[in-house]
């Protein structure tokens, strides 16, 4: 199960953001992920563990590389928790206008 908070603070760096958005269009290995990036493939793997940690991103062993890629659970596990915001709004929202509403009634 994924931890959102945590979820949040490994996204909360910029290297593992990137790394993070490159894994959307497809899986790669951690090798693939660190051409073109400013840190080195040490720093990399070291990034993907905290991704993986937080339940973002998951792992498949392919001989003795390992094939990394967004973890769909994770996801749909932090936006059911961003949804919830939106139906806070929404709900205040409602309530908001009805007092309005009732309010106009009274005048």
């Amino acid at each position: 199960m994924i931890n959102v908070e945590r979820a949040l603070d490994a996204l909360g760096d910029q290297t593992r953001r990137r790394i993070f958005v490159r894994l959307r269009s497809r899986p790669c290995y951690a090798g693939e992920l660190a051409r073109g990036m400013r840190v080195t493939r040490s720093a990399v793997s070291q990034h993907l563990q905290v991704l993986r940690t937080a339940g973002l991103v998951a792992v498949r062993a392919e001989g003795t590389r390992r094939l990394y890629q967004v973890d769909t659970r994770g996801i749909e596990a932090l936006r059911r928790w961003l949804d919830g915001f939106w139906d806070e709004t929404l709900i205040a929202f409602k309530e908001a206008a009805e007092r309005a509403t009732s309010k106009a009634r009274k005048s």
